[in-house]
């Protein structure tokens, strides 16, 4: 298993310096969130560190590495590939690294689009994502708020975040954003009923 220092030394020299700092900050957010509901702060820092080993890998680059490992779930991953660094990244992770925790490599897969099978790592990883201090969007100090109130509800408004973002600027929206935003809002509406 690698250690805090091992995952930074890993990363710093893949990643530009905005990169590397925006991993170092999720790190702290992820760790922070871990110990709000109680689970592993280490662990939520070192999958922090990671999440985006992948994210400096040009996009021919990264769907080459996608086709040839059958990553790719959607064709929608084609016309936007830099989606494919989080899958990527949980994949390169294992090759070049020899990173063999499942919760680890999970939260790295799910960081960008989500699942509905979501664990609590993987929604502190994909909320921490979000809400590091370097970010600076409409709606993310209610996502911050949210994000240490209920992770559900912040997965809920985070992703209707996203599909904001991608409808106001019309891009492609990826079918698994939608599939998520149907499981969250069904989710949190049967917990507040």
């Amino acid at each position: 298993m690698l250690n805090e220092q091992d995952a930074i030394n890993a990363i710093k020299f893949k990643l530009s310096k905005k990169r590397f700092q925006h991993s170092l900050n999720v790190a702290e957010v992820a760790r922070d969130l871990a110990g709000h509901y109680g689970l592993d702060g280490d662990l939520a820092y070192l999958t922090g560190i990671l999440h985006d080993y992948a994210k400096g890998i040009a996009a021919p680059d990264l769907l080459s590495i996608a086709e040839a490992n059958q990553l790719m779930e959607y064709e929608t991953e084609r016309e936007v590939p830099d989606l494919l660094h989080a899958p990527v990244g949980a994949f390169l992770l294992q090759q070049e690294l020899g990173l063999d925790d499942k919760r680890i490599l999970q939260a790295v897969r799910y960081h960008t689009l989500g699942s509905i099978e979501m664990t609590d790592l993987d929604k502190i990883i994909y909320l921490a994502d979000m809400i590091e201090p370097g970010r600076d969007y409409p709606g993310m100090q209610r996502l911050h708020c949210l994000a240490f109130r209920e992770l559900d509800e912040a997965m809920l408004f985070g992703i209707e975040s996203t599909i904001k973002y991608c409808l106001e600027a019309k891009r492609i929206l990826h079918p698994r954003t939608v599939e998520v935003w149907n499981y969250f809002l069904k989710t949190v509406k049967e917990v507040s009923c």
